[in-house]
């Protein structure tokens, strides 16, 4: 059979480096660095696990070239030698699977804290991040100087610790960006103003790179092909720009998008945005250069991958989080396995909001693998059990993977007539398909290895006894809230996750009270259909953070509708044409058509009583412990399906 994705799979040359494919996997903060800035064993594992899936180029994660550059705690540090034998064991577990490492310098400039960098974060100009908004001192001369040399020393140690190329990053609104930007850059000496003048330093970093590394060793640019954001630079600038880097050393051009403050957060973009939706700026900066271009932005599937470099958009191209949600996908378009594959999300839950706003190290909502490499691999259960799984949400199905992978005899049993739980309502809203397509490849993934699931089935008394099992796993989900309410049972009145499964007909105007996700998510789905929405919020401030990227896309489709969110806001009572509420500043009433109820949901505790009862041991996983996000329900899922029988 001809090769599916033959583009994609074929060879290609940056600088003097030969790649297998023109698959890369870009850099992506994981937190699994040390302190103290060395590589781990945890790192090592994870980037091993990725080498062994086939991509032709891995570029790590951002490496300080400078102590006061480090973005977060655990960022790798190349500012000293004695980083190198740490990058080497890295790059010689990459290259013993067939793969090529890239290390990504990096300064964050004014986007970090000075807790993280024990000095006030350095800038162009003093001009605070605008999400940061910690204060930052300009450079003087001497210290841009002095960061140069330190981009081109710590190239000279990627090289010294034997891996395949080094990427300058000057794009995300980190330093380099910085100074690129009038966003960002109000100098008025040869490093600002001008185009040519706001260039300087990142062809000054270039050109010193180059003479570092000698004229062998390839030399990446990351750039972000437009800011966009007001004030920023756009397309027509780094076109200009590109050749010039071309000129002073660099071999490739990897276009990316957006800075910190652009809106929807385009660098990391969330279901909102098209995949692919970056291609475009990829095109337009390889018509200004002759070396190749590596393409990123939102593509998971390799069919769109091969669709673009066989349309000439790119000559490489960046699968990020794929990497994450399935670090085998490249081997399964390769066999022409392409329903095999575990499609990102796009969620952004286990990665980058996780490490940004949690600070904690990343995993991914639907690969729970992720980030545990270095614990080794399934061992099968000896012997294996009968394992009952009660529930066929994302806890249930993760646990039923994570049990039927050791070996054990699985069962699910669902009562509702379809799998899914929560997430059949939650893929329904605008752009959020990718839910539902999980589900089918868990339901896909259990039926190869033999697990039954019966669907249409109360967990009873009868049923227990007659499956007999020696383990259970309770992942009977939740329930809607429903506070006592005055009208709360007016015929017009409907839980959001019904309305959203096609049980009611949406009628408007709709009043949704809460404004939580399922709210906001609800009130999207309506819009989308022409419906007008006001959500009633008990709390002051949005629970739907507009930092997220998906919050960001919600409350600005909220606004452009004309919808309301009214904040602070207490529900008195339902009527049979309206909700009546008390703010801050009265009573309102508010007319409704049909009142959407998105108060929370609490676990489903019966069948915990009845199999405590029976003395059955069991344990209880994702919303039948307390309702949470799919990251949390598919993280206990598969931890209690691993555990089960150890």
């Amino acid at each position: 059979m001809p090769e599916p994705y033959p583009r994609l799979f074929s060879p290609v040359v940056i600088g003097r480096m030969e790649l297998k494919n023109r698959a890369v996997m870009p850099a992506m903060g994981t937190g699994y660095g040390g302190r103290d800035g060395q590589v781990t064993d945890r790192l090592v594992a994870y980037l091993k696990r990725r080498a062994a899936g086939g991509v032709g180029l891995i570029i790590t994660e951002v490496c300080a070239i400078d102590r006061r550059g480090k973005g977060f705690p655990s960022e790798l540090g190349l500012w000293g030698d004695e980083f190198i034998e740490g990058f080497a064991r890295l790059a010689d577990t990459i290259h013993a699977e067939g793969g090529k490492v890239a290390a990504q310098l990096h300064h964050a400039g004014r986007e970090t804290f000075k807790a993280v960098t024990g000095a006030v974060p350095e800038a162009p100009s003093a001009l605070p991040s605008v999400i940061m908004r910690q204060p930052c001192e300009a450079m003087s001369r001497e210290r841009i100087g002095e960061v140069v040399v330190a981009f081109a020393a710590a190239a000279g140690r990627t090289k010294a610790a034997g891996l395949d190329a080094v990427e300058i990053h000057g794009a995300h609104g980190y330093l380099l960006n910085q100074f690129l930007s009038p966003f960002s850059n109000q100098r008025v000496d040869e490093y600002g103003g001008s185009d040519e003048n706001r260039a300087r330093f990142v062809i000054e970093i270039v050109r010193a790179t180059r003479a570092a590394v000698g004229p062998d060793f390839p030399v990446i640019v990351r750039l972000s092909a437009e800011e966009v954001v007001a004030g920023g630079y756009a397309i027509d600038f780094t076109r200009w720009l590109a050749p010039r880097l071309i000129a002073a050393g660099a071999d490739a051009i990897h276009a990316s998008v957006g800075v910190y403050s652009t809106p929807g957060n385009l660098s990391i973009a969330g279901f909102d945005t098209e995949p692919g939706f970056n291609l475009g700026r990829a095109r337009a900066l390889k018509e200004a250069v002759s070396v190749p271009v590596i393409a990123v932005g939102r593509i998971h599937d390799p069919a769109l991958a091969e669709a673009a470099l066989e349309a000439g958009d790119c000559d490489l191209v960046s699968f990020g989080r794929q990497h994450l949600c399935d670090p085998d996908f490249l081997v399964k378009a390769k066999r022409g396995e392409r329903d095999r594959i575990r499609f990102c999300l796009a969620c952004n839950q286990g990665c980058i909001e996780r490490l940004s706003f949690e600070m904690r190290s990343i995993t991914c909502s639907i690969n729970p693998e992720c980030g545990q490499e270095n614990r080794g691999e399934t061992i099968s259960a000896e012997p294996p059990k009968k394992v009952l799984v009660i529930g066929a949400g994302p806890a249930g199905l993760a646990a039923a993977l994570a049990s039927s992978a050791r070996g054990h005899q699985v069962t699910v049993v669902e009562r509702e007539a379809e799998v899914g739980g929560q997430l059949r309502p939650a893929s329904r809203p605008p752009r959020k398909e990718g839910y539902l397509a999980w589900v089918k490849w868990a339901e896909r993934e259990l039926f190869e290895r033999g697990v039954t699931i019966l669907t249409a089935t109360d967990v009873t008394k009868e049923l227990l006894a007659s499956q007999r099992p020696e383990a259970v796993i309770l992942a009977s989900g939740a329930h809607p809230a429903s506070p006592a309410l005055p009208g709360l049972d007016l015929p017009h009145v409907v839980d959001a996750r019904d309305l959203l499964l096609g049980r009611f007909e949406p009628a408007g105007p709709a009043v949704i009270l809460g404004a939580g996700h399922v709210g906001m998510e609800t009130a999207d789905w309506l819009i989308a259909r022409g419906i007008a929405v006001t959500l009633v919020e008990l709390k002051k401030l949005p629970p739907v953070n507009a930092m997220t990227a998906r919050g960001y896309w919600l409350h600005r489709r909220l606004k452009k509708s004309g919808g309301e969110l009214i904040l602070g806001a207490s529900v008195l009572r339902v009527e049979l044409d309206a909700v009546v509420c008390a703010t801050d500043a009265g009573e309102r009433r508010l007319s409704a058509g049909m009142v959407v109820k998105a108060l929370g949901a609490a676990p489903e505790t019966g069948l915990a009583i009845t199999l405590t009862e029976l003395g059955i041991p069991f344990v209880a996983v994702g919303d039948a412990v307390s309702p949470r996000r799919i990251l949390e329900a598919v993280q206990e899922g598969d931890k209690a399906g691993r555990e089960i029988g150890s």
